[in-house]
């Protein structure tokens, strides 16, 4: 309780105990004064005499007091008035048996708050009305807590106690009473505002020794060009009660096969650091794809990390689903030639190995000439001498003003039948452009501009190839194809350099996986040693601020000169390749051309890659939603790239499972995307996982007239299990931070019988006043006796009169 003051009831006898107080204490000290001159005890008895008077003092002032009818104030929490809510941890982290104790971490806190067992909280109902909630991933109210099941895929601590205060809000809530062990799935970094909430007493359930135990704390997957291995994973474990056994890791696909293997190194100190390794292979499909990551013993991970027979506080940690998405072509790159050269050959077979990359070739046989028109009939534009052969239409016969142009590996007639794209429809259908030895002059001026627009506004890929005809030669400078290149051509520094020059990739070259062939630096430099020496190289002054030196060529003298740079150019990418010969690569021995054709193909796979389609599709789980939310958001575009608005889209949803050696597939689940307030052409959908698995989303898209406008796909996966049993151990620095910002204290159970009986004591929101006389208590009046007695004894003990 709390004190509040002491009144005095009975005023109206102040003067008649003042009278009373200065009357006695006068003849007290008068008697002990007589006493002292009639005594012949020594002087060292003063002491003793003066405590004695001091004692029959107190109980003379004491009895006085009485006179005044004090009374006792003291506040309290109101009985009935309040309430007090009792919350429980339901999720799957409490199905955890700690070291050396047969029950569960969830039959603790069952029978904690069991009636039968728990009589505190028949203490805690006399004073409150009592709200029992469960939580996993959402807070729930309950008649009690019979329905405890440890179930729930997610424990979110910071929305549960957000939900609180908001159901509480202007509500006498006193305390809430937590029953968890910390481990939350919805608090990444720092604690939600808990401003508004009464005092909080986390009850910590778990013992914070560690259980034998490996988890899989992190999958981090990234996605290269690099042809070998394009996709890599680092993954992180950390493994509790194991000692020295070794870790593996291994992914595997979802026929069950074995993708790669490897074994986790351990950090370098014991306990700095969880356990690691990078796993990297290839898929065999374009497109999105599944894998499972398994981290644990490798006797556990032989035997499929079964439960029966694996020594493991659980498993459920053991395991991730991860998505991979490769794209899904074909991805259309336009190569326009000034005339017909080896490079187009080696690019060519080297891009048909890929199927996902389209090359589709432009290349000029001739160039144009002079206008002029022939003395021939009336009406005739074309050379008589080709009179009599073939359609002489105006339509069909080469004219002489016009370059005479080639077309391979188009879709069908129509496409380029009119030369290089002059419109966005036609231009942006393509998702790079390579120009090889060709002039400026080819491209009109709104050509040169269009093609501009096409890599900063639409977001496509350029690439500029040497050649005689390319950069300063081509004289490019001050255009608007010369102006998005990552190189300066005005001034170069020199007109041809001396003598043959050597290949080498820069530094950073060394580190883009799409730039190298090796999966190391010493076999990449022993095979840049190794490339025959180059002759043509287009000069240049030097590369522009943004941009980045990939390769570099070095002449006779030993003075390097770029050879690859490469820089973004508005939304798109752009980059400069000075090597006018590289074919003389492919042609040292087969190996060799190996190389480059891989090297081929890794370039344009880097020139394609982030280019956007006119439908994209993107996932962003919300990592505050303990349901594990995603956000789905589908850009929508027109044939000139921009945005489509009215446009119906569909997203259909499938679960995939590895629950079985060959995968589990059920019915996708469609869900209809709305346009986005916030941005044209967006359109957005939340989707809510109900199972652990991964998900692929495919959406269509049409547009207001009905027609496709087309399709997309994209995956990802939510293993709320493994956020839920990241960790074993009770994070009491959590609980020790709530109970701290909201004014309660950490508590255990052995702790809850004296709690329940010190809260009623606390401040409350409902607060009473409690008056009781003071002056008939016991303990007044025992003190006063108590003086008295002592007075006595003392005298007696000393012999004093």
């Amino acid at each position: 309780m709390l004190l509040s003051a002491i009144i005095l009831s009975g005023t109206q006898w102040v003067p008649v105990a003042a009278a009373f107080v200065a009357v006695t204490l006068a003849l007290l000290a008068w008697s002990y004064r007589l006493a002292r001159t009639r005594s012949d005890q020594p002087s060292h008895t003063l002491g003793f005499r003066l405590i004695c008077a001091a004692l029959k003092a107190l109980a003379i002032v004491a009895l006085a007091f009485s006179l005044l009818e004090p009374l006792l104030t003291e506040q309290r929490a109101k009985p009935g008035a309040n309430l007090f809510a009792l919350v429980a941890d339901n999720s799957q982290g409490l199905q955890i048996h700690d070291s050396g104790d047969s029950r569960s971490r969830g039959d603790i806190l069952a029978r904690s708050l069991d009636p039968a067992t728990a009589p505190w909280i028949n203490t805690l109902d006399e004073g409150f009305q009592l709200r029992r909630f469960l939580f996993d991933s959402r807070l729930q109210n309950v008649r009690d807590f019979s329905s405890l099941d440890f179930a729930g895929r997610a424990s979110a601590i910071g929305s549960s106690l957000q939900n609180l205060r908001e159901r509480f809000q202007g509500r006498p809530l006193a305390g809430v009473l937590l029953f968890t062990d910390g481990n939350a799935t919805d608090i990444p970094g720092a604690l939600p505002d808990l401003s508004g909430l009464p005092p909080i007493y986390p009850v910590v359930i778990g013992k914070s020794d560690a259980v034998r135990d490996v988890a899989l704390q992190r999958v981090a997957v990234t996605q290269s060009a690099f042809e070998d291995a394009p996709v890599s994973a680092q993954v992180e474990a950390a493994a509790a009660g194991f000692g020295n056994a070794p870790l593996v890791a291994r992914i595997t696909d979802r026929g069950g096969r074995t993708v790669t293997e490897t074994n986790l190194t351990p950090a370098p100190r014991a306990g700095s650091g969880p356990a690691a390794a990078r796993l990297q292979w290839r898929p065999e499909q374009p497109g999105v794809s599944f894998y499972q990551v398994r981290a644990g013993t490798a006797e556990d991970i032989n035997r499929g990390l079964n439960p029966t027979n694996s020594s493991e506080a659980t498993l459920a940690n053991n395991s991730r689903i991860i998505a991979v998405d490769r794209g899904r072509g074909p991805y259309r790159i336009l190569y326009v030639a000034g005339r017909p050269n080896w490079e187009f050959k080696f690019l060519n077979r080297a891009a048909q190995q890929d199927d996902q990359l389209n090359l589709v070739g432009l290349i000029r046989i001739a160039r144009r000439e002079p206008k002029f028109d022939f003395r021939g009939r009336a009406g005739e534009t074309g050379n008589p001498l080709f009179r009599g052969f073939g359609d002489q239409t105006r339509e069909t016969t080469e004219r002489y003003d016009q370059p005479v142009l080639t077309r391979l590996n188009t879709r069908d007639s129509t496409e380029l039948a009119g030369g290089f794209p002059r419109t966005p429809e036609e231009l942006y259908a393509y998702h790079a452009v390579i120009i090889d030895d060709l002039e400026a002059a080819f491209f009109s001026p709104a050509q040169a501009t269009l093609l501009q627009k096409f890599v900063s506004e639409r977001g496509g890929g350029f690439l500029m190839l040497g050649g005689m005809e390319s950069f300063n030669h081509g004289e490019y400078q001050r255009t608007p194809i010369g102006e998005m290149l990552p190189v300066h051509l005005d001034r170069p520094d020199a007109a041809n350099p001396p003598g043959a020059v050597k290949f080498s990739l820069s530094r950073e070259g060394l580190l883009q996986s799409w730039a190298r062939l090796r999966d190391n630096e010493p076999a990449e430099l022993s095979r840049l040693a190794d490339m025959p020496a180059f002759d043509v190289l287009n000069p240049v002054r030097d590369i522009k601020p943004a941009a980045s030196v990939i390769a570099t060529a070095t002449d006779a003298n030993g003075k390097e000169h770029p050879a690859l740079a490469i820089q973004r150019f508005g939304k798109g990418r752009t980059g400069a390749l000075m090597v006018g010969d590289l074919w003389r690569w492919g042609m040292k021995d087969a190996e060799s051309h190996a190389d480059m054709d891989k090297a081929w193909r890794q370039l344009l796979r880097w020139l394609v890659t982030d280019v956007p389609n006119r439908v994209d599709i993107t996932s962003e789980p919300q990592p505050s939603d303990p349901n594990g939310a995603v956000r789905l958001q589908v850009r929508a575009r027109d044939e000139k790239f921009e945005p489509l608005d009215n446009a119906a889209v569909t997203i259909d949803v499938e679960t995939i499972q590895f629950d079985t050696a060959a995968g589990t597939t059920n019915l996708p689940i469609r869900i209809t995307a709305s346009p986005s307030p916030d941005e044209p052409g967006l359109y957005e959908a939340t989707f809510v996982p109900r199972a652990t698995a991964g998900f692929k989303a495919t959406t269509t898209v049409t547009n207001a007239l009905g027609a496709p406008a087309g399709t997309a796909e994209t995956g990802w996966s939510t293993d709320l299990a493994a956020e839920e049993f990241k960790s074993l151990v009770p994070n009491l620095p959590l609980l020790q931070e709530i109970a701290r910002r909201t004014g309660g204290k950490l508590v255990t159970a052995d702790d809850l019988p004296a709690l329940a009986k010190e809260l009623p004591s606390n401040p409350a929101p409902v607060m009473e006043t409690i008056t009781r006389p003071l002056w008939n208590t016991p303990a007044f009046f025992t003190l006063a006796l108590a003086a008295l007695l002592t007075e006595w004894g003392l005298r007696r003990w000393k012999g004093l009169p």
